[in-house]
Parts: structure tokens; sequence; C-alpha cells
């Protein structure tokens, strides 16, 4: 699987998406603070976690406030991947009032989201624990943010899957559809792709049954995509492909589900939820003031 380039948050990537944020939620216009804060008024405060989970994106969010005003001063307290109790403070800062309260929304937004992604990957990392399966992301994303989004699964110990249509070859159901309505078989498709594929990248193939399966590990497939497979069916098909292909499982993937999609011994389970459907983690910027 790729994606091990993002490893770090890119400055440049960050950088621009704060940027597009905070001109969007208009902080260089902000009339309410502009008609009610003196500039010269100092303020402190601390990033609070109001529940438990797991941060990502204090960079992110300190990028925020630094490119809303230099002088901030922000110190994290915790270090992103790491899990924290209600009422941790996550990082403190200080500089002149109105410059925190125009990053406040867009930095908490990010560091939100972030640790809600990161949250959610570790608790479905702890429901993979023992099984030797591995837990992969997926391109459902938020426009503009998936490298954001993909670093928030890797802090949550999770892993990433190819980052974009450039990055892999993933023959889905749709791709698998046009070929037939040529008059081409699974098996033709993935001989075809495979003859034409560059070759250090492997050709990986959605399947839907254990017939599907057996062709296209026929015709050289060196992953199996297992979409919404029941579980014993599974089972066959990681047997099937024992010592021929990796396996990989996805479709209707929920927390619930993951101990038994791992007990079919597939080696890499995608979960598009980690991304899609995250919730945040409550945080807030809490002030003292003189």
């Amino acid at each position: 699987m790729t994606g091990e380039r993002e490893a770090r948050l890119n400055p440049d990537l960050v950088r621009r998406a704060v940027l597009a944020a905070l001109e969007e939620d208009g902080a260089w216009d902000d009339v309410t603070t502009a008609l009610t804060v003196p500039p010269d008024q100092r303020g402190r405060g601390v990033l609070l976690a109001k529940a438990a989970g797991v941060v990502a994106g204090l960079p992110v969010g300190e990028a925020a406030f630094k490119a809303v005003d230099p002088a901030v001063r922000f110190l994290p307290a915790v270090d992103d991947g790491s899990s924290v109790v209600a009422d941790t403070v996550l990082a403190t800062l200080e500089g002149p009032l109105a410059s925190l309260l125009r990053a406040e929304r867009v930095a908490l937004n990010f560091v939100q989201r972030l640790s809600g992604v990161a949250t959610l990957t570790a608790r479905a990392v702890a429901a993979l624990e023992g099984s030797g399966t591995r837990l992969l992301d997926t391109r459902k994303t938020t426009p503009g943010l998936r490298a954001l989004e993909r670093y928030a699964v890797r802090a949550g110990g999770g892993h990433n899957h190819r980052f974009n249509l450039a990055d892999g070859i993933l023959i889905k159901d749709n791709h698998i559809a046009a070929a037939r309505a040529r008059g081409l078989s699974l098996a033709e498709l993935v001989a075809q792709t495979r003859a034409a594929a560059p070759h250090l990248m492997r050709v990986e193939v959605e399947v839907t049954s254990l017939d599907e399966a057996r062709e296209a590990l026929d015709a050289g497939a060196e992953v199996l995509l297992l979409d919404n497979m029941p579980p014993e069916e599974m089972r066959r098909v990681v047997k099937l492909a024992r010592g021929r292909a990796v396996t990989e499982a996805s479709g209707g993937v929920t927390l619930e589900r993951l101990p038994e999609i791992a007990a079919a011994g597939v080696q890499y389970v995608s979960m598009g939820a980690l991304t899609h459907s995250a919730p945040a983690l409550d945080i807030s910027l809490e002030l003292a003031l003189a």
C-alpha cells in the first residue's frame, strides 16, 4: 500500500490549507473583534480537550494562529498521536487578543477534525489488535484536506492506501462493468492491464465472490479487494489467494465488524469511515484575561 511519502506534514501544504480556511472565514475582516477588542490588548489561553481521544493537528492549529499574527506564541503540551483524557491541556498560547480571536475558529476546526479522525482510527486499530490485519484509510476524504486527514489516520495508528488515482492500479466494479460492455471478461481485463502496467506497480482487483477471485488470480492479479463479502466467503478467498496475492477487505466496514473480518485472515482492511464519518473531538480555546 502507498502513502508513506506523507509521513510528516508538509509545511507548504499546511500553509495553503490554513490560508484558504482563514480567507473563507474572513479572519482579516473580523468586524466584531475590530469593534470590541483594542489592538494592544493581550491574551493568554489554552487549547483544552473536553473529551477523551487521540490528538492530531496541533501543528496545523499553530500555523493558523501564526498566519494571522506571527507574534502569537503557541506551545504544544502534548504530541500529535497522544491519547488524552477529558480536561487535558493540549497547548498554551499567548499574544494579541484580537489575533487569538481571529484565528480561533479555524485553528479549532482543524484540530478538532483531525483529532476526531485520529481517535476513530485508534479505536479501529484496537479492535484489530493481535490479528495481524492492518488498517487502511480510503480516498473518501474532505476535498482539499486529504493529506491532512491521512496524516491524522497515521497519528491514530492506521496506515494509508493509495494517495490518489495516479498512485496505484485498482480495477473496481465500474471498470469491470465498462469492460464487459465492450465484450471483455474479467480475466481478459486483468491480463490486459497487467501486461501494460509499469513493472513496479501491482494490479489490485475488486472481487465480490470466490469465482471472481479465482478468475482475477489466474489472470495475474496481485492484490484482491474483497468487496462486501461475508466472513465465510472471505476465508475461502484468503485460502485461495495464499501465496499468490495480497487480500484486502472493504465495504460496509464498521468497528463492530472488524474482529470478524480480521478473523477471516485478510492482510488489510480499508475503512472509509475513518475520514468520511469521524466525529470531531470536542476541543475549546479557554482564554484567561486580566
